[in-house]
């Protein structure tokens, strides 16, 4: 199986942290057996890198042989979806399928599709892609583990007398709503004076493990998302979570002892990690996200790799013309 990968978020060696979570599916479906080449947008760079896109994109298709195109996000899949010979599956990542500019091409565009994946029901539920498969991205769980509280804080350089809090994103993302964090740890520092956030954005993927078993709890404030992989990696770490109740996060952390799903207000979240922290213990999340290792969720795209082929192959053999009456078939 040849698989062409279109992404606009790919790793580079100025962002090495950037759609990481592609590049660990695309190394999951090799480990598989599948054949992947990647062609990355980085409409980060320049927005026309979309533009110049379309081009690059025919060429791979007239000079190489596809079974499938896998294209990640919904611009990506608009370069994608200008050409008719390989079928085109689409995976939406995120909350701009329901809440940006993005929203109205994904709907226009999501029918069109021979296959879809969205990684949580919420996207599946308010894109109204009945027939899309839900599938999360999955988690590097030889990667994500528990470690010693101690060891780690002293790699980093952390405090060892303090109760730290995790914040790990783009904080300057509106959408994220660091400002709730910061008016919540305000308000947590009246009971908890021995409290410090920790923020870790921009940095190595690689440190990120190291950040998650030195800190105490992680808090996420999001408006919406996807299905945000630092929710899981903080339960592959064993490490207590407060959390909005965004994109698939309840349904991974359930009723897992030491985490707390919050409101926006800054009281509550404050109350929240209060709690987490007065517990004082890690969790048992990592069984929660047992199924949500890289093997298990690469062999369910691949899964889906092979269907859409199959179907896409049935489809176009319905209806080529049939033979000419006195000529062989």
């Amino acid at each position: 199986m040849r698989v062409l990968l279109v992404t606009n978020m790919y790793p580079t060696k100025e962002l090495p942290h950037f759609g990481i979570f592609v590049k660990e599916q695309v190394e999951s479906l090799r480990a598989l057996g599948v054949e992947i080449d990647v062609l990355f947008i980085n409409g980060k760079k320049s927005k026309l890198e979309y533009l110049r896109g379309f081009p690059r994109l025919w060429r791979r298709v007239q000079k190489e042989s596809y079974d499938l195109i896998h294209a990640h996000y919904v611009l990506a899949g608009a370069v994608a979806r200008t050409q008719r010979s390989v079928p085109v599956l689409l995976t939406h990542h995120g909350p701009e399928v329901f809440m940006t500019w993005q929203a109205w091409v994904s709907r226009l565009i999501t029918g069109s599709f021979e296959s879809v994946i969205v990684v949580s029901r919420e996207m599946k539920d308010r894109l109204g892609a009945g027939k899309a498969h839900v599938i999360p991205c999955g988690i590097d769980l030889q990667h994500f583990h528990s470690r010693d509280k101690e060891e780690c804080r002293r790699e980093l350089g952390l405090p060892l007398d303090k109760k730290l809090v995790l914040w790990a994103g783009e904080h300057t993302r509106p959408e994220k709503r660091f400002e709730l964090v910061q008016a919540a740890m305000d308000r947590l520092r009246f009971v908890r004076p021995d409290v410090e956030l920790v923020l870790l954005s921009g940095k190595p993927h690689d440190v990120v493990p190291a950040y998650m078993n030195a800190c105490d709890v992680l808090v996420l404030t999001s408006d919406a998302e996807g299905s945000p992989m630092v929710i899981k990696e903080a339960m592959a770490c064993n490490l207590p979570v407060v959390s909005t109740a965004v994109g698939d996060v309840a349904d991974v952390i359930g009723g897992t002892a030491g985490c707390y799903i919050t409101g926006q207000n800054p009281t509550e979240i404050a109350w929240k990690l209060a709690l987490a922290l007065e517990r004082g213990a890690r969790t048992e999340g990592r069984d929660r996200v047992a199924h949500l290792s890289l093997d298990v969720i690469g062999h369910r795209v691949l899964g889906i790799y092979q269907q859409t082929i199959a179907d896409s192959r049935r489809q176009r053999a319905a209806v080529a013309p049939a033979p000419e009456k006195g000529r062989p078939s």
